[in-house]
């Protein structure tokens, strides 16, 4: 008897293992500390200790299981937070940065269910300085294009397919949860096409009333580039590589019907007797990266806006020029140190609203003027 169970434990033994070699989890993170100087906010110098710019800091589970015929259940949570308080980021949610569950197939695809990232982030943010190597300091003004991830959309049906000849593409819809169907629903759809040293994205994404509501598509309690009557946006870009250098160009265009206000810099309220129908803003930018070494990289980026802003009193044009330069410098496969700076004008026709003084993203608030400038020293470790 006491052979027999000895060889029924074996048999149990063998199975367990079995069946654990056909899923797994992991555990990951990542932790960005740094000081930032900023020469003007609101009038004044500020000093400050900030977490998660280059990445925002994180930890955060991913598994699959193989579910046999090629098939494999894939779900991924991932938290976002404040290494210096603690606090949870994407306005307190404990999985604010990926939410989601579904299948996937080397065949036919992914399909993913839950709070997850648009196709501006997946396809064509990877060919911009911000949505690539370098953060929320490089990112547009007011990350209008939302290619730094300013928000998630929640309710979420994303399909991604598998890559043919280099080519890949996917979109998602993010249902409102509301009676009124339409009422803060999203939806995106992107391309890429990879040849050798050339990387080639399109993405196209629109929201009615974003960030409207609690419960739809762009959550109003942590995720808002905009609150307005609809958000339009489309792009392309463009990545080369030769050598140790990569070349980038991307160019967005984003248009913002009924805008009410901003997430980073609060209403944006015209002068009294008029009213602001439309923002639209055209993005280009130009970016290069160079690895001088394995462990080591220097990049910069340079970003023009041309801003259209339609109200009743007539259609102005302001413009906003971003100058970004950043090193990099690798310690282990895990932890590096960064120095990179941001530097925002604004120009072109005076608004009379916020949007006439400069912001970069990711500083504590707006300048007292049209010139701000963001210095950031700091840390990374992966895990």
């Amino acid at each position: 008897m006491k052979g027999r169970s000895l060889i029924a434990a074996s048999i149990l033994s063998a199975c367990t293992v079995s069946a654990m070699a056909q899923s797994s989890v992991t555990l990951y993170g990542v932790i960005d500390e740094g000081f930032d100087f900023t020469n003007n906010v609101r009038g004044s110098k500020a000093y400050e200790l900030e977490s998660g710019y280059v990445q925002g800091s994180r930890w955060g589970l991913k598994g699959a299981e193989d579910l046999g015929g090629g098939l494999l259940a894939v779900f991924q949570l991932e938290n976002g937070f404040n290494i210096n308080n603690g606090r949870l980021g994407q306005g307190g949610l404990m999985f604010g940065r990926q939410a989601y569950v579904g299948v996937a197939s080397d065949k036919y695809g992914t399909v993913t269910l839950g709070r997850q990232y648009d196709s501006l982030v997946d396809f064509l943010a990877q060919t911009t300085a911000n949505g690539n190597w370098a953060g929320a300091l490089f990112a547009h003004p007011y990350d209008n294009d939302n290619t730094d991830n300013t928000f998630r959309v929640n309710n979420t049906a994303k399909y991604t397919s598998p890559t043919f000849a280099g080519f890949q593409f996917g979109g998602t819809y993010s249902f409102s949860n509301d009676t009124n169907f339409s009422n803060n629903r999203q939806y995106s759809v992107g391309a890429q096409y990879t040849n050798g040293a050339v990387l080639i994205a399109a993405s196209y994404l629109q929201a009615n009333n974003p960030s409207a509501t609690a419960t739809g598509a762009i959550n109003n309690g942590g995720d808002e580039n905009f609150l307005a009557k609809r958000l339009r946006i489309f792009g392309a870009g463009v990545n080369y590589t030769v050598g140790s250098a990569t070349l980038g160009f991307a160019y967005t265009n984003t248009d913002v019907t009924d805008p009410v206000s901003s997430g980073y810099v609060g209403a944006i309220t015209p002068p009294a007797g008029s009213s602001l129908s439309s923002l639209r803003f055209q993005n280009f930018e130009v970016n290069g990266k160079y690895q001088f070494t394995p462990a080591f990289f220097v990049g910069a980026m340079y970003a023009y806006t041309r801003t259209d802003f339609n109200a009743t009193a007539g259609k102005l044009h302001p413009n906003y020029q971003t100058i970004g330069l950043m090193a990099d410098y690798n310690l282990s496969k895990r932890t590096d140190f960064y120095l990179q700076g941001a530097y925002q004008h604004v120009g072109g026709d005076k608004t009379q609203t916020v949007l006439d003084v400069a912001y970069v993203p990711g500083a504590t608030d707006v300048s007292s003027n049209s010139n701000q400038f963001v210095i950031r020293a700091a840390i990374r470790h992966k895990f």
